[in-house]
């Protein structure tokens, strides 16, 4: 009996998700648009990771196989007038400085980068006043990291 009521429960959120996910495509004030990858790193880095910087945009972190870097740019939804943005990348075990960039951006932070080959790095930005920061991500690997929101 105990797996019956795990797969109906299992049925029940499943139903759930879907009427979240219906009553979420039909609703009539839709969220500004996520912020896409602006390529600003350069040719030759792929987005690895992302975080949300929670109704502002999103942080970006990209990596480059031929030269051993991360690359990271925060990015804003919606560009427009200058707003203080920030941008960081440093090693998680302390071996590298921290490498950053902030200030009055129309649209985007960075980008700033950190040879990566082996290590863990921490990384985030800011847009106005929301914040967020990763730590101890993408080791040489996808890895989940521990996501901070400020």
């Amino acid at each position: 009996m105990k797996r019956s009521r795990a797969i109906a429960g299992a049925a029940a959120l499943a139903v759930a998700g879907i009427a979240t996910m219906a009553t979420a495509t039909t609703a009539s004030a839709a969220p500004a648009a996520a912020a896409k990858y602006n390529g600003a790193c350069g040719s030759g880095y792929s987005v690895v990771n992302s975080v949300p910087v929670t109704g502002k945009g999103t942080v970006y972190l990209t990596y480059s196989a031929k030269t051993g870097k991360n690359c990271v740019v925060t990015v804003r939804n919606s560009p427009g007038k200058k707003v203080y943005m920030y941008t960081y990348l440093t090693a998680t075990d302390g071996s590298s400085d921290w490498v950053y960039d902030s200030g009055q951006y129309t649209s985007y932070a960075g980008p700033v980068y950190l040879p990566g080959k082996g290590i863990c790095v921490d990384w985030g930005g800011a847009i106005e006043s929301v914040s967020v920061s990763v730590s101890g991500s993408n080791c040489g690997r996808m890895a989940a990291g521990v996501v901070t929101h400020h």
